[in-house]
């Protein structure tokens, strides 16, 4: 016997395709409250990823050593994401370094208020800021990092944003309470590993030069708490830096922050030394008792 089957025939199947979003598989972290150390990621506190300039950047950071490969790239609507923007991302890594340490659960996906951020910041609290911080969030996400840095194989790159989407949050009547946001795995991974994460001080957020910021992030990684402290020629801070200025100029702002001693828990110095063309910048830790 032959089954005959009807033109309108189908089978009894329902097919349901949803698209599952990155935010709906990840829990959510909601921001702890109160006073907490500030801490910054170590790769991020060695290599060029940010502009270091308030006007807005377009042009690429291509920076490459033998073992190192970086290319940062911003687009035109919102400039590539600044050494100020940054401080979203040290409010990230302090927030998931104190959770873990007190055994909490930490997810990519974080919640929190532009208040709360910041404050943390050393931010002011009214709406221009608000809209300050807005801005960063879409510099962070707009621009992009391709980088060898952490990768099993050589020639293996990673590609991401500094955020993978943010959004503002709002209560049933319609008022914004707050932001979202969701990290990427490199940044994350990186901030979850204890040896990566140093803590820095805190009159890091007054500093208001692209360069001296960049510096003192650079001088904490580098030069630590070793009593002999550390040093770099001027011309190897320059190509390190991603900046876009002017070698001469470049070097004249080094040497201010020298003569103002602008790093704070630092003491600066320039050397000359015989057959090296370029200054070396000289950094030591300032000894505890000189400190008060």
């Amino acid at each position: 016997m032959r089954l005959v089957l009807g033109a309108d025939w189908r089978p009894n199947v329902t097919f349901k395709h949803k698209r599952v979003s990155e935010r709906d598989q990840l829990d959510l972290f909601r921001a702890l409250p109160g006073d907490l150390a500030p801490r910054d990621a170590q790769d991020l506190m060695a290599y060029p990823f940010f502009s270091l300039a308030k006007s807005k950047r377009v042009r690429p950071i291509d920076y490459r050593t033998r073992t190192v490969a970086i290319r940062v790239e911003a687009v035109p609507d919102h400039g590539m994401a600044t050494i100020w923007d940054a401080d979203v991302l040290i409010w990230a890594a302090s927030q998931i370094v104190e959770a873990r340490d007190a055994g909490l659960k930490t997810s990519r996906l974080m919640a929190a208020t532009p208040y709360e951020i910041l404050t943390f910041v050393g931010r002011g609290t009214g709406a221009r800021d608000y809209d300050r911080l807005k801005a960063a969030f879409d510099r962070l996400q707009s621009t992009t990092v391709l980088t060898s840095i952490r990768q099993p194989a050589e020639r293996r790159r990673h590609r991401f944003s500094w955020i993978n989407e943010w959004k503002e949050t709002s209560d049933v009547h319609g008022r914004p309470i707050g932001l979202e946001l969701i990290l990427p795995d490199w940044f994350y991974a990186g901030v979850l590993d204890a040896a990566l994460v140093l803590t820095i001080d805190p009159a890091y957020f007054r500093l208001t030069g692209g360069i001296e910021r960049w510096l003192y992030r650079l001088v904490r990684k580098h030069g630590g708490r070793q009593p002999g402290g550390w040093q770099f020629d001027f011309q190897h801070l320059y190509r390190k830096s991603g900046s876009v200025a002017r070698y001469y100029d470049f070097a004249a702002d080094l040497r201010a922050l020298v003569a103002r001693q602008a790093l704070p828990g630092y003491l600066l110095g320039i050397e000359h030394v015989s057959g090296i063309s370029s200054p070396l910048l000289t950094f030591r830790p300032v000894p505890h008792t000189a400190r008060g």
